[in-house]
């Protein structure tokens, strides 16, 4: 896979001020305010307000079907009605679809696939169209949006109790094989959406019913809810001596990267396969139902809360805005006066409950320089201004402060307490133990923590707290299972394993799992919105770009909003497909998990993640990259306005762009999934200057976003230095009030003992033998021979019965004399081999 820039470097060299000395110093004020006035006219106001953000399995119902088109596809909707109308006529005299009886509806769907059997492509396609709009809700006879929506999920039941996703199925397996597409396809010179007509439907009909029948509803009869089972599960396992229906999709993925097939609509697979496996493993609060199960299952104690609700309490921050810094200089006192000041001012510290307060004053901002990136001056020589200039270290410009009453009304609102339960692990107890052993009586007791003799008192209460607070997690049991079947295999016999979907969906990923992951990740890479054009990287705007190219400004402003638009929906589809699956294999086997998330490691998922945060993140998420009058389905009710500049620039009223902020959380949740506690990952964040980067990201006011920035924060604050520390309290604030504390974790001091540099390889080559482990043993058969047991008795050997196949007596002699009597029999070599 082709190697992210690193993430730092670029912006290291942009920002340095490239003055050195005490000239450098002296011509400071001049070029920090300059620098500041350019950088606040390029990155906009800051003063984000708090963003009324619900995080969720997905959007609403109406934007997930709407995001399936691209707004090139529009005028398919009035040939996909045409094709309907002309079949329906030829069937069905003096009606309309809605004004049947339900067995009439179900005959004519009956007569539509049967139509699609034909050999003519032509023919095969105008059907297939014909169902396409029956899933798209006869929007035809419809007369607003909510009539199309409800008909869309009606048509969609109908259509699966039917056999049309079976049907479906069996025309994209002919189309995926389709040599000539193909070929013709790597011909042109420049791909264009009428390359990829008959797979665009096909799949986008298999994702109407998909998503469709995915959502749930109390109103649903029981019949939909059968029918919504029977469909799962048929997604789920193998059915016909197939493999699961996520396992083709990501086939096609892995063939469109490979240049083969350059026509796929790659967004609508990607798009379809999320949501299948959303369907059939289950969304996130499905995860949290199913976690709780398995910790009562395997004894563990239930958790001390629910993380999504939570999350869901908590309170964004509010990182202070640029406006001070223009100022500065005029309103900042001299430093002689504020080191007199010194103790008022640590007084002042205690009072403040939260970063949330607006107008609280960064105490260790005009006392101690900024220097975020020190690190930079090592490699390079150079000082960049982004330690003095960052966002969240710089002190607010407010109007005069607000009055002590309603400071107070302010803090009253907030939560008592911090928000999460203390945990504390095994290895944190035994490592405690045996610090406080050498200390006070001069040797240790392994991994024993029950015995305290000769041990003071002090201590005993504080190995009674650690224990309270201790938490024993899936994987630490399922871990422990793992290493008891690798030394006693024969005494605890063969493991049973639940045939559940994420296990069999593991297994059909298996052996192609690294080709998935660099597949998914160089797609990523072509959509993120940092990625440069290069000639090498894959085209994935086949199925957006229209046959004939604009010619007018109005034309060219409507693609370019077309094509951001692609770019933001692969990357919500891909960050939350990959989030999902870790989360379940995660849940499902501890060293599932750890073989995906190596495979994500090895094919640069941290650096693309980081390059991805590595532009202005607030401008991303407030993105206005959509037309609203030409979204599905206000598109197939109103005749469509002529379109101007006006409405084009205008884009929704929204506050922000929900898929964005979507995106951006899943991939911040998916870099803390890669790095929690593996030390040479965190590693990989600090070499590649994700600090600064990361904390850009806190500008945006959004509780969730901001958790899980400040874990990644935390992780790696210990590597960053001491002056960093002293020149970001404020971050370091927000993390203790806001980030899960873990006991005897000294995560702010850098004393860890598991910061040493020389063990990182070895801890990852340890962890990829345990995995490798852990599939030989569970998915390699034949099993090893060494355990296997040997039948040494003569007659049993001799009076097996073997199946032979009916024709053998006759060529039995033949067979005979060919594989034995010709057959020349080295008896030298067969006395040595043994």
């Amino acid at each position: 896979m082709e190697d992210p820039v690193a993430p730092g470097a670029g912006s290291s060299s942009a920002n340095s001020n490239g003055n050195g000395g005490g000239k450098g110093k002296q011509a400071a004020p001049k070029g920090r305010e300059a620098f500041r006035s350019q950088r606040r006219e390029s990155e906009g106001s800051v003063d984000c307000p708090t963003l009324e953000f619900e995080y969720g399995d997905a959007d609403g119902h109406a934007a997930e079907l709407s995001e399936l088109y691209s707004y090139t596809e529009n005028l398919e909707f009035t040939t996909n009605r045409r094709c309907f109308e002309e079949d329906f006529k030829t069937q069905v005299q003096g009606k309309e679809w809605l004004e049947l009886e339900e067995d009439a509806q179900k005959a004519y769907v009956m007569g539509l696939l049967d139509r699609l059997e034909v050999v003519s492509r032509e023919r095969r396609l105008k059907v297939a169209r014909a169902v396409l709009y029956l899933a798209q809700g006869t929007f035809g006879e419809c007369d607003s949006e909510v009539d199309v929506l409800h008909w869309s999920r009606y048509n969609c039941f109908l259509l699966y109790q039917m056999g049309t996703f079976s049907a479906f199925l069996e025309l994209l397996h002919m189309e995926i094989d389709n040599s000539q597409a193909c070929s013709s396809a790597l011909r042109k010179p420049a791909i264009s959406i009428a390359d990829s007509t008959e797979l665009r439907v096909l799949l986008s009909v298999m994702y109407l019913l998909v998503e469709n029948i995915r959502l749930e509803r109390e109103t649903d009869s029981c019949r939909w809810r059968t029918a919504r089972e029977t469909f799962r599960t048929e997604l789920s396992f193998s059915m016909h001596n197939e493999e699961p229906f996520a396992l083709l999709l990501f086939s096609m993925v892995t063939k469109f990267c490979s240049g083969l097939a350059p026509h796929f609509p790659i967004k609508k697979v990607l798009l379809l396969l999320w949501k299948v496996v959303m369907f059939t493993l289950g969304g996130f609060e499905h995860l949290q139902v199913l976690k709780v199960q398995k910790r009562a299952e395997l004894g563990l104690p239930p958790l001390a809360e629910d993380s999504i609700q939570v999350v869901k309490s908590m309170r964004a921050a509010s990182p202070p805005s640029y406006t001070l810094d223009l100022g500065e200089s005029q309103l900042a006192p001299p430093p002689s006066k504020l080191r007199g000041r010194r103790g008022s001012r640590r007084q002042l510290l205690t009072k403040q409950d939260s970063l949330d307060i607006y107008n609280e004053r960064d105490l260790f901002k005009t006392e101690e320089p900024a220097t975020e990136e020190e690190e930079d001056s090592a490699g390079d020589g150079e000082r960049t201004l982004d330690g003095e200039l960052d966002l969240l270290e710089q002190d607010p410009l407010v109007p005069p402060p607000p009055s002590q009453a309603s400071l107070s009304a302010e803090r009253v609102a907030f939560p008592k307490g911090l928000p999460w339960a203390p945990k504390v692990r095994q290895k944190d107890i035994e490592h405690f133990l045996e610090m406080s052993r050498n200390k006070f009586i001069g040797f240790t007791l392994g991994q024993d923590t029950d015995t305290l003799v000769g041990l003071p008192r002090p201590i005993h209460e504080s190995v009674k707290t650690l224990k309270q607070h201790k938490y024993i997690s899936i994987a630490d049991v399922q871990i422990k299972n793992e290493e008891d079947l690798e030394k006693c295999p024969m005494s605890l016999g063969e493991e049973v394993v639940p045939e559940t979907p994420c296990e069999i969906l593991y297994q059909g990923m298996l052996y192609s799992l690294p080709q998935y992951m660099i597949a998914l990740l160089k797609i990523l890479l072509a959509a993120a919105p940092t990625s440069k054009a290069k000639t090498d990287s894959i085209n994935i705007l086949a199925d957006v770009l229209p046959e004939e190219m604009p010619i007018t400004v109005l034309q060219s402003m409507k693609l370019g909003i077309d094509v951001n638009r692609h770019k933001e929906i692969i990357v919500k589809s891909i960050s939350a497909l990959l989030l999902l699956l870790l989360k379940h294999f995660k849940l499902n086997h501890i060293y599932q998990f750890e073989y995906v998330s190596q495979h994500l490691v090895f094919a640069n998922c941290i650096p693309l993640i980081l390059k991805f945060f590595n532009q202005n993140i607030l401008s991303y998420i407030t993105a206005k990259n959509s037309i609203s009058v030409l979204d599905y389905p206000c598109c197939t009710i109103q005749d469509l306005p002529e379109l101007t500049t006006e409405s084009l620039e205008a884009g929704d009223n929204n506050q922000f762009c929900w898929r964005n902020l979507f995106s951006c959380i899943n991939l911040l949740r998916l870099l803390n999934k890669l790095t929690k506690w593996k030390h040479s990952r965190t590693m990989m964040l600090v070499v590649f200057k994700s600090a600064p980067i990361l904390k850009r990201a806190l500008k945006v006011k959004q509780a969730m976003l901001q958790l899980y920035v400040l874990k990644l924060l935390k992780i790696q604050t210990k590597y960053l230095g001491r002056q960093w520390r002293k020149s970001n309290m404020k971050t370091m604030s927000a993390i203790y009030q806001k980030v899960r504390h873990r006991m005897n974790d000294d995560w702010a001091y850098g004393n860890d003992i598991d910061a040493r540099p020389w063990d990182f390889q070895a801890e990852e080559c340890t962890l990829r033998a345990n995995i490798e482990a852990f599939n030989s043993r569970r998915y390699d058969k034949p099993q090893d021979s060494e355990f296997s047991p040997v039948d040494n008795c003569l007659q049993s050997v001799l009076g097996q019965r073997l199946d032979l196949p009916e024709d053998f007596h006759y060529s039995y002699e033949l067979w005979l004399e060919r594989e034995v009597f010709s057959q020349p029999i080295c008896w030298e070599e067969l006395l040595q081999s043994h």
